[in-house]
């Protein structure tokens, strides 16, 4: 099992944003040990196109991986730097773990990749259910207007969060090599994780939001 932290140096809305500090330690080194915490991965790659990262990765005692440049810009896009990666790599499952998703625990992980390895999915997408009234292009989708329905009652709606994710090796690259969508190729699963776990930086907003939160994560 590999696990995979793509850390692209260029962000349009909040720069440097794998190095930006949350209480005193960069986003990519958070996610870097919190990999490295759970114990289950064979390798723990840093992906970048950016060299500045091959040194976090060594201080931390994991592993780099260099993409081509073109693959770090706004215009490449996450299948095309993923496929690019596996090509080179030997493993049944590729969990991606974000690290501008610093509030997903150890145990979130954990429990990630235990299901991912029990299950029968080729993809594994981590969400937030939330359970409130959800509407798609002005039209209900988990509730109806004919009446009103107590949210504790309602079907969950389930928002794709990235925060970690796992895709079948040689499942994902068919797919991408037939010009097919890799990013959900297979039996997709859905694993819920809670809305701190949930929570993505990519803006200062949501860096501030997360420092708030932290202490409620740590006390854990």
């Amino acid at each position: 099992m590999i696990a995979m932290i793509p850390a692209r140096m260029g962000s349009q809305r909040l720069a440097r944003k794998n190095l930006r500090e949350l209480d005193g330690v960069p986003l990519i080194v958070r996610a870097i040990r919190k990999c490295k915490a759970v114990g289950v991965f064979d390798e723990i790659w840093v992906n970048s196109e950016h060299s500045d990262f091959a040194s976090i990765a060594k201080a931390e005692g994991v592993l780099f991986h260099q993409r081509p440049e073109q693959l770090g810009d706004n215009n490449a896009t996450s299948e095309q730097y993923v496929a690019e990666f596996l090509r080179g790599r030997t493993c049944e499952f590729l969990f991606q773990v974000h690290s501008i998703a610093p509030l997903l625990t150890e145990n979130d992980l954990k429990r990630f990749v235990t299901a991912t390895l029990s299950g029968e999915h080729d993809c594994m997408l981590s969400v937030e259910e939330v359970q409130i009234e959800c509407a798609l292009a002005g039209s209900p989708v988990n509730f109806a207007f004919s009446a009103k329905t107590n949210s504790q009652e309602l079907e969950p709606v389930q928002r794709v969060s990235w925060s970690v994710t796992a895709w079948r090796r040689d499942v994902y690259l068919d797919a991408f090599d037939s010009g097919k969508c890799a990013t959900y190729s297979g039996k997709v699963g859905f694993f819920t994780v809670g809305r701190l776990a949930s929570l993505v930086i990519k803006t200062e907003a949501d860096l501030k939001e997360a420092e708030a939160l932290l202490p409620l994560v740590e006390g854990e």
